[in-house]
C-alpha cells in the first residue's frame, strides 16, 4: 500500500518559478532531468496568462504535482484534458516518479491544442492523449492507476468515479475539480454537489476538499 498524507495546503505555496529555481534545488538530478525542467518551466512561465478555456489555474497544478510527487504516484488517469494545462502538470510530476498519463479529451479542437502543448512543453513521451468520448472510455480502460485527475461534465463526476473504482489502487487517490464542501461559503452546485455528497458517504474513500484554489476534493482509497 502506497505511503497516504493529507490534503497538502496550497495556501503559502509558492508557484513553479519560485519552487523550482533556474539553480540549485535539482542538483541532484541528472542533466537530461534539469534540463526538462527549465523547459517546462520556461512554458508555463510563457503562458501563464494564456490559460483559458475551462483550463485549471496554476495553484490547482501546483497541487496536483505535489499530490504525485508526495505519494510517488506512477499510473495517472486525466479526464477532461482541455488544451492541457493540468496534464502538463501531472506528466511533469510523473517524469519524476517514472510514471505515465492517460488523458481523454472529447473536443478535436482541444485535443489538436493540447497535444501542441504537450510537444512544446517537452512532456509528450509522458503522455498518452486520447480523443475520445470519456463517458465510454474510461469504462474501457484496464488500469490499474493511482493518481485520477476528473475535470470533465460535472453532472458525470460520480459516473466516473464508479467507473473507475474498481481499477484505483488501494492508497491511490481520486481527485476532483472544482468541488466545494461550503466551508468557506461556496454554493456546491448542481453535479461536483452530488458527487461530494456520494464520496463522502463512502467509508472506503476518504475525503477533504482544498478550497484554495478553484475548489478541488481529493479522496484516497484506504481499502
Amino acid at each position: 500500500m502506497r505511503k497516504m498524507i493529507g490534503v497538502i495546503p496550497v495556501a503559502g505555496v509558492l508557484l513553479v518559478l519560485s519552487i523550482f529555481p533556474a539553480t540549485g534545488l535539482w542538483s541532484q538530478d541528472s542533466p537530461d532531468e534539469r534540463s526538462l525542467d527549465e523547459k517546462v518551466r520556461a512554458f508555463l512561465n510563457s503562458h501563464r496568462f494564456g490559460w483559458r478555456d475551462m483550463n485549471v489555474p496554476a495553484s490547482d497544478g501546483q497541487l496536483l504535482y505535489n499530490l504525485i510527487i508526495e505519494n510517488n504516484y506512477q499510473s495517472a488517469l486525466e479526464i477532461g484534458t482541455s488544451t492541457g494545462h493540468s496534464g502538463i502538470w501531472i506528466a511533469w510530476a510523473l517524469s519524476k516518479t517514472g510514471g505515465k498519463l492517460i488523458t481523454i479529451e472529447i473536443d478535436e479542437q482541444r485535443y489538436r491544442e493540447a497535444l501542441a502543448n504537450f510537444r512544446e512543453a517537452g512532456l509528450a513521451d509522458y503522455i498518452d492523449a486520447r480523443l475520445a468520448d470519456a463517458h465510454e472510455l474510461v469504462k474501457q480502460l484496464e488500469g490499474p492507476f493511482d493518481f485520477v485527475f476528473c475535470d470533465a461534465d460535472k453532472w458525470w463526476y460520480k459516473n466516473y468515479f464508479v467507473d473507475v473504482y474498481p481499477k484505483l489502487e488501494v492508497g491511490g487517490c481520486f481527485a476532483a475539480h472544482n468541488v466545494s464542501d461550503g466551508s468557506r461559503g461556496w454554493r456546491r452546485r448542481g453535479g461536483t454537489g452530488e458527487f461530494y455528497d456520494y464520496i463522502t458517504g463512502l467509508d472506503y474513500m476518504k475525503t477533504t476538499v482544498d478550497s484554495s484554489g478553484s475548489g478541488m476534493s481529493i479522496s484516497y482509497k484506504i481499502r
